[in-house]
């Protein structure tokens, strides 16, 4: 469970409506005055971090661009690394913020391309940014004098210090730290506050009765590679009042058996969108693939595109969550 400096509705009693309209819009936010020669201990996962205010970040994918974006903080990040998976920054919420920042790579992250870049800040995942295997840790990142931010959803596994949040709390954990990191931390409680609400509204229409049995595709023929408990899928689909097939498993991105997905006869496929994989053909894949063709979902059509950044963690995985409730409403109202 998160922790914050002041209770939330004191925070939001000071905020003033500027502050309320900047946060609607995603505008800027001056830091604090004298913010860039202070500092604020945060943690990185279980581990406590002494940061100074950024002023060259790299932000690696969208999830970790859209929250710097969503908090006013553009001025403070450098560029960008945008692998092929992700769908055009012309397409985002935040195109014009993409717009004033510097498009670095859209190759995986490196070391190399964070050093080029002068950084002074690295905000990523564990284990899609930030990897042993690419020499690209926090750790590494340290002994080279540059700070590093993990988002809280993948601290799951990381080693050392692990730190576990339900994903949606993740998101919420991300803005109150990087609020704290550069001391905007009234605009990160108006974000929060937000994005709960919209989450509150959902779970308020959610159908009752017996949850819609859900399996979000993501990639795989001979093996499903598809989300465990601890990613954005699984709260979008529980929060939306239906139940993922494999919320039991203790993982965040993790391959199961086509025999498990037979044996759940799920009544809505959930297809992960990726620029470079385009949903329709894993689509025909199901529709081709004796092992999936007789599914309830795959019968009946039911098939939810769900968009890379809304389900990667990040601001857009609360859009993700109200469209998919829309459509399992709807679902609820023909069963």
């Amino acid at each position: 469970m998160r922790t914050r400096r002041a209770p939330l509705a004191a925070t939001l009693a000071i905020a003033s409506l500027t502050t309320l309209l900047l946060s609607a819009c995603g505008a800027e936010v001056e830091s604090s005055p004298g913010a860039s020669s202070e500092t604020a201990t945060v943690q990185r996962c279980g581990e406590e971090v002494e940061y100074s205010v950024p002023q060259r970040a790299v932000v690696y994918e969208g999830g970790s661009a859209d929250k710097m974006f969503a908090l006013g903080l553009t001025d403070h990040v450098h560029g960008y690394v945008m692998p092929p998976a992700n769908p055009p920054v012309t397409e985002s919420p935040w195109a014009e913020e993409y717009a004033q920042v510097e498009f670095l790579s859209d190759d995986l992250l490196n070391r190399e391309l964070v050093v080029d870049a002068n950084a002074d800040f690295v905000v990523a995942g564990w284990n899609s940014g930030f990897s042993d295997a690419r020499g690209i840790t926090p750790e590494i990142l340290d002994t080279l004098g540059i700070q590093s931010f993990m988002h809280s959803e993948s601290c799951f596994n990381y080693p050392g210090f692990p730190e576990q949040h339900t994903p949606f709390d993740g998101l919420y954990t991300d803005l109150e730290r990087l609020g704290e990191i550069f001391h905007v931390e009234e605009r990160a409680a108006e974000v929060i506050a937000d994005y709960e609400e919209r989450v509150a509204t959902v779970q308020e229409q959610a159908p009752t009765g017996d949850p819609a049995q859900v399996f979000l595709y993501d990639s795989g023929t001979d093996k499903p590679f598809t989300a465990g408990s601890q990613v954005p899928p699984n709260d979008i689909i529980r929060h939306a009042g239906a139940e993922n097939i494999f919320g039991d498993v203790e993982a965040r991105w993790t391959e199961a058996t086509w025999e498990a997905v037979v044996e759940a006869e799920p009544e809505i496929i959930i297809i992960l969108e990726y620029q470079d994989q385009p949903a329709e053909e894993k689509i025909e894949f199901l529709r081709s693939n004796p092992a999936t063709a007789e599914l309830p979902a795959v019968q009946e059509e039911n098939f939810f595109i769900l968009d890379y950044n809304e389900a990667i963690s990040g601001p857009r995985t609360i859009d993700g969550l109200e469209s998919f409730a829309q459509y399992v409403r709807d679902h609820d109202a023909r069963r």
